[in-house]
């Protein structure tokens, strides 16, 4: 494994017309790593030239969103940060594909790299993390085991904007890091609790850290949340064919959708925003969520319509999303 900084064009050994190995790009936490570790296997058991991981090769690059952490990503850029180092090294031709949580793409992706295949969605829903010695809630009233006035730790202005919603009591603060930094400080008692990704903790083998599921019609999920995507350069069409043979169509329909009602709302990066669809007999079923920071404000709409249509069925329920909501909320 090697880092960014030591990429270089030294010739490879080329079967079937593919330079090998395929240099593969990601972020260097734990969570992270696993993800490119299961697509990599995926991949590998798809494709019998594929059949041993030597094939690949990890460039583990570190992004702005990395190296910011004592501030939320909305007060410097927004997601975007946690992808635009690796952006970089895909469009100089330092790595052939890289591999992101979709929550933390960006909508508009940099000139010549594309989104080439979506995996199969891990369950998309919110948890909540609580401190030592306070009872699991009732899953119906999720907030109810917080005392009055609880600290809970967050760095998402949409966790945050729906738990204020429902607990204007309670008190927000920053908290950043990897999956197992935030539980560590839950545990030594720095907050009361925190909201997490279940499908993160699911993969790193953390899921009975979960005190209770949140129902996604209590807290919508992030767009995209719960789901692997794999971008690479617009030209390089055979590797594009590659992943498109893994992609699954359900994660591919949803998140077309999801991201369809982030790009018609285009809010600034402080403003909350949900987006969760699933497919239901056949049918896309979308709720979006538009919201302000402080919980003052929260309208949720729903849309169903043809997974054919995903991306018109996004970008159709976040504009009534935009001409319901008060003007300041899509401010910079």
């Amino acid at each position: 494994m090697r880092s960014t900084d030591s990429l270089s064009h030294d010739a490879r050994v080329k079967p079937h017309g593919r330079s090998l190995p395929l240099r593969v790009g990601t972020r260097g936490s734990p969570l992270a790593l696993a993800q490119t570790r299961a697509f990599q296997s995926q991949l590998s058991r798809f494709c019998p030239v594929l059949d041993s991981m030597s094939v690949f090769e990890e460039h583990v690059i570190t992004t702005s969103g990395d190296r910011i952490q004592d501030k939320r990503l909305a007060e410097v850029g927004g997601k975007g940060l946690f992808a635009k180092e690796i952006h970089e090294a895909l469009q100089d031709g330092r790595i052939d594909f890289a591999v992101h949580s979709l929550k933390d793409l960006e909508t508009d992706l940099p000139s010549g790299i594309v989104l080439a295949c979506t995996l199969k969605r891990e369950d998309a829903r919110d948890v909540l993390i609580l401190a030592g010695g306070l009872e699991k809630p009732d899953p119906d009233v999720p907030f109810s085991s917080l005392p009055p006035g609880a600290v809970v730790g967050s760095a998402s202005v949409r966790r945050q904007a729906q738990l204020l919603y429902a607990r204007p009591d309670i008190v927000v603060r920053t908290i950043r890091g990897n999956v197992q930094t935030r539980l560590g400080r839950v545990r030594a008692g720095e907050f009361d609790g925190s909201l997490l990704a279940l499908a993160g903790l699911r993969r790193l083998g953390l899921g009975a850290e979960a005190a209770v599921i949140i129902a996604p019609d209590i807290m919508v999920p992030a767009a995209g949340q719960g789901i692997v995507g794999v971008t690479v350069r617009e030209d390089d069409v055979e590797l594009r064919e590659l992943l498109a043979a893994i992609e699954d169509p359900e994660a591919r329909a949803v998140s077309m959708a999801e991201r369809g009602l982030l790009a018609a709302l285009d809010g600034s990066c402080r403003t909350p925003i949900g987006g969760y669809a699933r497919l239901i007999e056949g049918e896309l079923r979308l709720t979006g969520l538009v919201a302000r920071e402080d919980g003052s404000f929260l309208l949720k709409a729903n849309l169903r319509g043809s997974p054919r249509d995903a991306e018109a069925l996004g970008r159709t329920l976040g504009e009534q999303l935009r001409g319901q909501s008060p003007a300041d909320i899509f401010l910079d």
